[in-house]
């Protein structure tokens, strides 16, 4: 008997009729791009983890990507991030010209090795993205001391990570910035890609809001 890794068929047939209901909801409307249920979802979702903003976007890529600009990494900048980790974490990091500088694991949680981040810091280093996996989060306390006493800032990568723990607190909205992932294979998939920015900081929301839209503060899609 071959058991799939990932069974999204039965996952829609027990619950075809609850997602067969929403679509016609958004059928109807015509509210494709960043509509009202997008805006549900995302106050649902910042409420879900505790955090003041929740900003969706195309995908989980994206959501590291646009949080890597929002927090000021440029061109020549140094990020450092765990070994362990799928390729859009470096790939987000890469893709603004910024270099992606690899710290080893922590053998009993797979997820980064704390102890190793201050040898990899240079003149260069702007950002920490820890990657939390497997129902492990990073170890948050060290990693935030770490970022305070070097000014770096800390975008978590928590795509693969929704609803996981540090010490009472969902993952995501302990740094700076947090990001999701909803591919379809994911803790909480979608019909398609999808991802999510969370952050407390008005600031980077504001710049997340437009980078998302062209530049623009409000939702102006022509129907």
């Amino acid at each position: 008997m071959r058991i799939k890794f990932v069974d999204l068929e039965r996952q829609i047939k027990l619950h075809k009729l609850e997602f067969e209901e929403a679509l016609k909801l958004v059928l109807e409307k015509t509210d494709f791009i960043l509509g009202e249920e997008l805006k549900e979802f995302e106050n649902n979702f910042a409420n879900y983890v505790n955090a003041k903003y929740a900003i969706g976007v195309g995908s989980g890529l994206d959501a590291l990507r646009l949080a890597l600009i929002v927090a000021g990494i440029k061109n020549g900048d140094e990020v450092i991030l765990p070994v362990n980790t799928f390729i859009a974490t470096a790939l987000a990091i890469s893709s603004i010209g910024a270099k992606p500088v690899f710290a080893d694991i922590d053998e009993e949680i797979y997820n980064i090795d704390t102890s190793r981040i201050e040898n990899a810091i240079t003149s260069k280093t702007k950002a920490i993205i820890p990657v939390h996996l497997y129902g492990h989060s990073a170890d948050m306390d060290p990693i935030l001391n770490i970022a305070k006493k070097y000014n770096l800032v800390v975008i978590e990568d928590a795509c693969q990570a929704h609803g996981a723990l540090y010490k009472n607190k969902k993952v995501g909205s302990i740094g700076d910035l947090g990001c999701f992932s909803f591919y379809p294979g994911k803790n909480l998939g979608a019909f398609g890609d999808g991802g999510m920015i969370v952050t407390n900081n008005d600031f980077y929301a504001e710049q997340l809001y437009m980078l998302r839209n062209y530049g623009k503060k409000r939702n102006t899609i022509i129907k």
